[in-house]
């Protein structure tokens, strides 16, 4: 599997090493460096439907709709009967993320949130466990009696995306299910979560993801958070941007998104003004590439070698070598961006963007995991004298998880289905090594 820069393929988790070895092999045999996240566990149903269908079914286009069992039942049968229906696949944002983190990482990651009791060959729940990642530990599950949610995906001709959400029984998780798995979180190298779980907060899900977040800022384990859909965010705007400011320690985002919570429609300036309430934000622009912005203390500030550009936010790109932190970890903080325009250009033709989001996101996890692997192989390397949050420079980051997105959409799968290619191009490795 291909990495950003010049590195050997096993750079992340090298499963043998003969230069530096830790003292602690006892360690690295016994210990994952995992990432866990909580989702509303659902099947997704993907559809290419005429402009007319939209309107004919009472929704509104390119926005998120919550519908009841009846009519959700109504408008698949539909679906069915009209031959709409372009595949059913395991979904969530986070179930997303965290089977591509898996795949790109080979390694653990661990889903809380609730699941079918009764499973049958051929229901959701098949449908769900059988389209995940075997890495996605799913043992510690909740187990309901109702059904799972299901997540219908619309793509008008247009490319234009409009979903409607059957709740089933995906917002039951409750505290104590979080209580018992505290130490899972507390040893994790990432906690992941969604604004979808904080919709509702008389829902049971709302209270065990604050939970969690509490018990994952006590034991100093960042808190990533995906927004989710542009129309969610702006109806609990203030609630969101609380809650960022109280909680997360990553945010992720597309552009409506982050102009949703912050008022601002320019990507850049929006990064800027999400840094005063987060220390990293990673933001996709879809045709337009992405953006990453964070903190590094001034003395630890690496100058680009790349040409300096400038946007709304003069030489922008200055610092983009550097290694993103904690604000609180820096004596003199600064803010540092990157953006990268997508890669190869993006696919020639485009027929869905759903999950690519999620993919990026699974890339910058892939890196923060590998940062704590590399404390424990190799803790004596000086890279570790930086408290930084991630193992790659805000440049590298950028790279690779521009390159899964690229991957998630020429899948045309919402999930990595093979990883990265294993050989690339010579015009591909000249990416990797500019």
């Amino acid at each position: 599997m291909k990495f950003p820069g010049k590195r050997k393929s096993e750079h992340y988790f090298p499963k043998k090493e003969n230069t530096r070895e830790s003292g602690v092999r006892n360690v690295l045999e016994t210990e994952s460096y995992y990432v866990v996240g909580i989702d509303q566990l659902l099947v997704d149903i993907e559809s290419r439907v005429p402009e007319e269908f939209i309107a004919e079914n009472g929704l509104k286009k390119g926005e998120s709709h919550v519908l009841s069992e009846d009519k959700t039942e109504h408008i698949y049968n539909i679906l069915k009967e009209k031959g709409y229906i372009t595949g059913e696949y395991a979904g969530g944002s986070v179930g997303n993320t965290l089977h591509n983190y898996s795949v790109l990482a080979d390694e653990r990651s661990v889903m809380l949130g609730t699941i079918k009791k009764s499973i049958t060959v051929g229901d959701y729940a098949f449908k769900y466990i059988r389209n995940t990642s075997v890495r996605v530990d799913l043992s510690c599950l909740q187990s309901i009696k109702g059904e799972m949610g299901r997540a219908m995906c619309f793509i008008t001709p247009d490319g234009e995306r409009t979903f409607a959400i059957s709740k089933g029984g995906m917002n039951l998780l409750n505290e104590k299910n979080i209580r018992e798995n505290q130490k899972i979180i507390e040893n994790s190298s990432a906690l992941l979560i969604s604004a979808y779980l904080l919709r509702d907060e008389s829902e049971p899900i709302f209270k065990a993801t604050i939970t969690a977040c509490r018990i994952a800022l006590a034991a100093n384990v960042p808190v990533v958070f995906t927004l989710g859909t542009a129309s969610l965010i702006s109806s609990k705007k203030e609630f969101f941007r609380g809650f960022i400011k109280e909680y997360v320690t990553i945010a992720a985002m597309n552009e409506m998104e982050a102009a949703a919570v912050t008022g601002i429609d320019d990507p850049l300036l929006a990064a800027e003004s999400l840094l005063d309430l987060t220390d990293l934000v990673l933001l996709t622009e879809g045709p337009k590439g992405l953006t990453i912005g964070g903190w590094v203390d001034s003395p630890l500030a690496r100058q680009t070698t790349n040409a300096l550009h400038t946007k709304s936010l003069v030489d922008y790109n200055r610092f983009e070598f550097s290694r993103p932190m904690r604000r609180e970890d820096c004596g003199e903080p600064i803010k540092i961006y990157t953006h990268i325009n997508p890669f190869m250009g993006g696919p020639t033709v485009v027929r869905t963007t759903n999950g690519a989001g999620d993919a990026a996101l699974a890339a910058l996890l892939h890196d923060m995991s590998a940062k704590c692997y590399y404390q424990v192989r190799v803790p004596n390397s000086p890279k570790h004298n930086v408290k930084a949050l991630t193992y790659s420079s805000l440049s590298q980051l950028a790279k690779y998880a521009n390159r899964v997105s690229y991957e998630v959409i020429v899948q045309k799968s919402p999930r990595l289905i093979h990883g990265l290619p294993e050989k690339e191009t010579a015009l591909e490795e000249a990416y990797w090594d500019k």
